[in-house]
Order: C-alpha cells, then structure tokens, then sequence
C-alpha cells in the first residue's frame, strides 16, 4: 500500500482555543506529510510493500527502525485526527464508560491516569488507552510505538510530541493533555474502535 496525507475531518480552525488553526497546519500540513512522503520512499522495494499499515508498523518494529519511525507515525496519525472533534470531551459512552469503570476504577481515575501517562513520558511520544486481552490499559510509548507492537489495540491516543502542543501551551504538557481530555476527544471514534477490537 502506499501512505496518502488524508485530509482533516474539520477546518484548520474547528478545535480552537483547544487547539489552533496554527497548530494544525504545522502538525498535518508539515509533520505527518513528512512521515508519509518519508514513510513511501522507504516502503519501496522493501519486503514490506503491498502489506497493509498494520502489517508494516509490526513487521518493521524492531527490524527496520526508520521505515516503523515513519509508518508508525503515519497509523498514530491517522487515528489522532480522528479522535478529536469540535465539542469534543465530555462523558464516555456507556459501554465504555462501564469498562473503563471495570478495568481502571472510575472515569475521573481513567482521566487522571490518562493525564499522568501523558505528562511523565520522557522526551517525545503517545499516551494510550488501550485494549490489552479483552481489559482497557493506559499505556504510554516513547517516539511512534504504539500499543499495536506490545500485542494491544489502540482505542484512544494522544500525541506528545513538541509539536503537537508547544505552539499553543509552550511547556504546559498537563494543561494540554486536560484540555484535549475534557474538550477534545471525539468518543463516537473511540466507541467504533473499542467495538471493533473487541
């Protein structure tokens, strides 16, 4: 397969003040077309061509750094766009709600972890919550690992790296991750996704 630059699901300009138009063109516009320019020239020829994404991140992980550096942020990527709306935030869904209450104690718990995740991972990287053997985990991984090479599927993932918040929240990390947490995330994308792992 070969990696395309999808286009965002909103105006550059739809997630603010959360987020900002700036933000967006330089994180999409700059940084994940990087990847995916990059990402192509590397998958040519290689034995991995013809897979699909999810076969490259895994089958590069650990064998051919720079080709799973690109695609795995191309595949964090595609989803992060996706797990943010406009009026985002707010409550789960109740299946989800439900398991997250099961698996990690309560929704402000999910939160507050999901915030701590985020904010003690060294350097550049992702926050995650994940499903690992039918039960939600919050993960965190360095540069473009995802939980999809520690045998989880990704349900909801937030990026931090610089670029995803230094433009709008300098070195305010925590303040990020709650402001996507609570006006972000798009629940509809997570709920489809934890349906689909399951």
């Amino acid at each position: 397969m070969t990696f395309k630059l999808p286009d965002l699901p909103y105006a550059y300009d739809a997630l603010q003040p959360y987020m900002s138009a700036e933000t967006l063109e330089f994180h999409h516009d700059k940084h994940h077309n990087a990847y995916v320019t990059t990402g192509n020239k590397l998958l040519e020829g290689s034995e991995l061509a013809g897979k699909s994404l999810e076969e490259i991140v895994k089958g590069s992980y650990g064998k051919n750094q720079p080709l799973f550096n690109n695609a795995g942020q191309h595949y964090n990527h595609l989803h992060f766009w996706n797990w943010m709306k406009p009026n985002g935030g707010g409550a789960a869904p109740a299946a989800i709600a439900k398991k997250i209450e099961e698996d990690i104690g309560s929704f402000d718990k999910f939160k507050e972890d999901f915030i701590q995740a985020g904010a003690t991972q060294f350097g550049s990287g992702w926050a995650w919550l994940a499903v690992k053997n039918g039960k939600l985990e919050i993960m965190k991984t360095p540069n473009g690992e995802s939980p999809l090479v520690h045998g989880a599927t990704p349900i909801l993932g937030v990026d931090v790296w610089e670029h995803s918040y230094y433009i709008d929240y300098r070195n305010r990390r925590p303040d990020y991750l709650k402001a996507f947490i609570e006006n972000l995330v798009n629940w509809e994308y997570v709920e489809k996704l934890y349906g689909e792992a399951v």
